[in-house]
């Protein structure tokens, strides 16, 4: 009889503006209505952050990376591609169901809950403070992930409109 190897932790990543530096579509959220689909569809443009890239590379040393993204599932082939392109480690992408408005600090915190079911989650790297500071609460070792330039509308996009 063989006994099962134990699971490794998971190091849980967000995307934009901890991986992806986001700040060349920004103004897609600063006009009024927001581009939507502007937004989404320039992401594939995103440099890498290289501190974020960096802290998954190194994490994936000693635990499973997980993607934890605001971007909506229609985003998912853009998004693979985006993570292999730029060497990140391979790892399970949750993303925000198209429909799903709830503020970013609500959808992540769900999910955060749900992976972690029967599994230590080591850290959660993100860039949004209202969702570190949810995931911190919840009992998560949480790093802020603040090396991206500010961005106030995506920043507002994701508390007031549940798009990312």
């Amino acid at each position: 009889m063989t006994e099962r190897a134990p699971r490794r932790p998971l190091a849980v990543f967000d995307i934009d503006n901890t991986l992806a530096d986001t700040a060349h579509r920004q103004h897609f959220l600063e006009v009024k209505p927001r581009d939507w689909e502007g937004f989404f569809g320039a992401a594939h443009a995103d440099p890498p952050l290289a501190r974020g890239v960096a802290m998954a590379v190194e994490s994936a040393r000693d635990c499973e990376v997980v993607y934890l993204t605001g971007r909506p599932e229609r985003c998912r082939a853009d998004t693979a591609d985006w993570l292999a392109r730029h060497g990140l480690p391979e790892g399970r992408v949750w993303m925000r169901g198209d429909r799903d408005r709830r503020p970013a600090r609500l959808t992540k915190l769900d999910v955060l809950r749900r992976i972690a079911l029967g599994r230590e989650v080591r850290v959660l790297v993100d860039d949004d403070e209202l969702v570190c500071q949810a995931a911190r609460a919840a009992g998560f070792r949480v790093l802020l992930a603040d090396w991206a330039a500010d961005a106030p509308a995506l920043k507002d996009a994701q508390e007031g409109e549940g798009r990312t």
